[in-house]
C-alpha cells in the first residue's frame, strides 16, 4: 500500500513539474541567463514551502509513512563541500538542462535524448558510491 503512496506522490509531482514549465529546457535556459524569473520563482516557491514543512515536522515530532520518527540531523558547518557540490550540480544542470526531478518527467513526456542525460547520472551516482571512501569529503 505505501508503494501506491510513493507512486501517486511521484506522478503527482511529475504532473506538477510539467505543467509548471519546470522541466521546460527553454525555461532553465532563459533561468541561467538571467532572462526570466520563472524558474527562480518555483525555486524560491520550493524553498519556502520545505522550510514550512521542515519546521512543522520538527514541532510536531510527525512520524513517517512507517511510523518512525523523523529525525533531522544538523549541518556541519563546512561550507566548502557544498559549494563544490552546488557547482558540480549546477553545471550539470546547465549542460543537460535538467535537474534530476524533470530528467524523468522528461523521459515520461516522451523526450527520448533525454535518456543518455538519466543513464549519465545513474552511472555517475553509481561511481560515487564506489568511490565515496577514496574521495575528500
Amino acid at each position: 500500500m505505501k508503494s501506491i503512496v510513493y507512486l501517486v506522490i511521484g506522478v503527482f509531482f511529475g504532473i506538477v513539474l510539467f505543467k509548471s514549465e519546470a522541466a521546460s529546457w527553454f525555461r532553465i535556459f532563459e533561468m541561467f541567463q538571467f532572462r526570466a524569473f520563472h524558474m527562480y520563482g518555483i525555486i524560491g516557491s520550493a524553498l519556502v514551502l520545505g522550510i514550512i514543512v521542515t519546521q512543522f515536522i520538527k514541532s510536531k515530532k510527525i512520524k513517517s509513512f512507517y511510523g518512525e520518527q523523523i529525525k533531522i540531523d544538523p549541518k556541519d558547518k563546512g561550507v566548502k563541500r557544498y559549494l563544490i557540490g552546488g557547482i558540480l550540480f549546477g553545471l550539470g544542470w546547465a549542460l543537460a538542462g535538467a535537474c534530476p526531478g524533470p530528467m524523468y518527467v522528461l523521459v515520461g513526456a516522451g523526450f527520448v535524448p533525454i535518456i543518455v542525460v538519466l543513464v549519465s547520472a545513474v552511472v555517475g551516482t553509481y561511481l560515487y558510491g564506489v568511490l565515496k571512501d577514496k574521495l575528500p569529503h
